[in-house]
């Protein structure tokens, strides 16, 4: 099979103008290929969609109960986040309850972000570390360190004792040995990894499961409920995250990456869809993640109607005119 196919391409009076070309994957918590288009065992970098998985340790380690975290706190863990003060204030609650300034975050800082499909954030906005997408995360780090008193300079070292605890509960989530994952070093500057996007997918269906996990099924259970009743802070404002799990009518657990990766779970099916397009364009990616869901069968007509946005299916001018169409161009077909 091609490792890559066209998923969705734009023409522009009538002539077509860009393909964008990916794979996807749709497996059980088990790993078995339900349906995929291109290669499902392709291999990426899994970005912010790993998130809920680099948590594993925290909640395993019984971080939820030492710290008492809410269930708005997990959510920030799992988030790649505006920056509005809704996220702020769950970073200031982890860290108070971590007892860590947020001085101690390396995320660095960066302008905060907007929504796709909403308002800019306002141009007098000052931000610090708290605002940046990955705070929660780094927050859930540095409390995971507090915990088991390991160093905090040196909490995004792969060699640190949290980033080695990272690096085999995501393994043992989606069915790999460590040393099968390639690293990398994320926009935040933490480690992260890539793998087949049939393993991914595995991870979030196990994720999906919640209880149903034999490994880790109250950290799952929890993460789940987490990210669909707080959606808002998983994503934000106008973000496609939470317009997917809201969609999802709290059946869907979504999780977007940058460089075009996105991954849809289904709680009620135990299923999950990871998809990545190569050039990492946004907008191709919504479009082909709301075909994959409409060919899987898992849209209703309102369902449908409220992912509509995040088809793109027109393009406009500046003013308005429709110049041009979006259309995904792939069929999902069955495992070999």
């Amino acid at each position: 099979m091609p490792d890559l196919v066209p998923l969705v391409e734009t023409t522009r009076g009538g002539t077509r103008e860009c393909v964008h070309f990916g794979a996807l994957a749709v497996t059980d918590t088990t790993g078995r290929v339900l349906a995929h288009a291109g290669d499902p065992h392709w291999v990426s970098f899994t970005r912010s969609t790993l998130k809920p998985l680099q948590a594993l340790p925290l909640l395993q380690g019984g971080g939820v109960q030492h710290f008492r975290l809410t269930r708005s706190n997990l959510a920030l863990l799992c988030a790649s986040h505006n920056g509005e003060p809704m996220h702020v204030r769950e970073v200031e609650d982890i860290l108070g309850k971590a007892g860590v300034g947020y001085q101690r975050l390396q995320c660095g800082c960066h302008p905060a972000m907007a929504g796709e499909l909403g308002p800019a954030p306002p141009a007098d906005l000052r931000v610090d570390e708290r605002n940046h997408n990955c705070s929660g995360k780094h927050s859930g780090f540095l409390a995971w360190c507090v915990q088991h008193g390991a160093p905090l300079e040196t909490y995004l070292a792969p060699a640190h004792p949290l980033q080695q605890a990272v690096r085999d509960h995501v393994a043992e989530a989606v069915g790999l040995q460590p040393h099968q994952m390639p690293m990398g070093i994320d926009g935040c500057s933490a480690p992260n990894y890539a793998m087949p996007l049939a393993n991914l997918a595995r991870g979030f269906a196990r994720l999906a499961s919640g209880t149903q996990d034999a490994r880790f099924g109250e950290s799952f259970a929890a993460m789940a409920e987490a990210m669909t009743a707080h959606p808002e802070l998983v994503s934000g404002t106008g973000r496609s995250d939470v317009a997917f799990m809201q969609a999802g009518r709290g059946d869907w657990v979504t999780k977007v990456g940058a460089d075009g990766v996105q991954l849809v779970a289904s709680r009620s099916r135990g299923e999950a869809l990871a998809l990545k397009i190569s050039d990492g364009s946004k907008v191709a990616l919504y479009a082909a993640t709301v075909e994959a869901l409409d060919q899987l069968g898992w849209l209703d007509a309102d369902q449908r109607e409220a992912l509509r946005p995040w088809r793109w299916a027109t393009i406009s001018s500046v003013k308005g005119a429709t110049v041009g169409e979006r259309k995904a161009v792939f069929r999902l077909a069955p495992p070999a």
